[in-house]
C-alpha cells in the first residue's frame, strides 16, 4: 500500500491537533513524528508528551522516528504514549538488533533508518527483522531541505535487497519529497512518503489531496 506520512515538524505547533486532523481527513494514513535529542542531530524537537497529546486526536498510525542516541532507552515510554511504530537509526544503536527486537516485543512496528552517507550494507543483518526501512533523502535534523538525487538509486537498491529476501518490509522516504519528484521516488520502490512542507502550511487539505491523488493512482495498479 502507498501511504502519505505528513511530518509534524513542519506543522503549526500552536494548532498542532487541528493541522494533523486536517491532513488525516484529507487522506493521510500516518503521522510522522521526528524526535530529536540535540546529540545525534543538532536540533531538539519534542518528546513523548506530543505523541500522547495526538493519540486522542487521531486514529492515524503514529509513526515515531527517533533521531536520538541509544533509542532503545525510550521504547517503553513511546509505547505507553500511544506510538504505533518506532524507527531507529542504525548509527545511533550499540546493538540495533536488540533495539528492534525490543520495539517489536513492546507491540509496535519496528523500523530501521540510515543517514544519506551510510551504506545499505550496515542494515543488511537486520532486514529479516524489520517492518520498515527508512531512507533519509536529506541530512537529518532540519526540515525544508532539498532531496538528495542519489537517494533514488539507494531506494532502488534497497528494494532489490528486500525482494531477494522475500521481504515485505515497507520502504519509507523522508526528506525533500514533493509533487515534483514523488513519482520518481515511488517508481524506485518506496511506498511510504514522509512530507513536511509539502503538506503543512497554507492549504493543508489541497496539498494533501494532491499527493494522495498520485498515491491512490499507484494503489490502484
Amino acid at each position: 500500500m502507498y501511504i502519505l506520512a505528513p511530518s509534524i515538524l513542519s506543522a503549526d505547533f500552536a494548532v498542532l491537533g487541528s493541522d494533523v486532523k486536517r491532513a488525516v481527513d484529507a487522506g493521510a494514513k500516518y503521522v510522522h513524528i521526528d524526535v530529536m535529542d540535540g546529540q545525534f542531530v543538532p536540533r531538539i524537537s519534542f518528546g513523548d508528551p506530543i505523541v500522547a497529546s495526538l493519540r486522542p486526536v487521531t486514529d492515524a498510525f503514529l509513526d515515531v522516528h527517533l533521531m536520538v542516541e541509544e533509542p532503545g532507552r525510550f521504547t517503553d515510554i513511546y509505547q505507553k504514549s500511544g506510538a504505533d511504530g518506532m524507527t531507529v537509526h542504525v548509527e545511533a544503536c550499540k546493538d540495533v538488533r536488540a533495539t528492534l527486537e525490543g520495539i517489536r516485543a513492546a507491540g509496535m512496528r519496528c523500523g530501521v533508518t540510515l543517514n544519506p552517507a551510510t551504506p545499505l550494507e550496515t542494515i543488511e543483518p537486520v532486514l529479516d527483522l524489520v517492518d520498515m526501512v527508512l531512507i533519509m533523502s536529506v541530512q537529518p535534523g532540519l526540515g525544508g531541505q532539498k532531496y538528495i538525487p542519489s537517494s533514488t538509486d539507494k531506494i532502488r537498491r534497497l528494494k532489490a535487497m528486500l525482494d531477494a529476501r522475500g521481504s515485505k518490509a515497507d520502504i519509507q522516504v523522508d526528506g525533500g519529497v514533493s509533487a515534483a519528484n514523488l513519482r520518481e521516488v515511488l517508481d524506485a520502490g518506496a511506498n511510504i512518503i514522509v512530507a513536511g512542507s509539502a503538506v503543512f502550511g497554507g492549504d493543508i487539505e489541497g496539498k494533501t489531496r494532491a499527493l494522495m491523488s498520485v498515491l491512490d493512482e499507484y494503489n490502484q495498479r
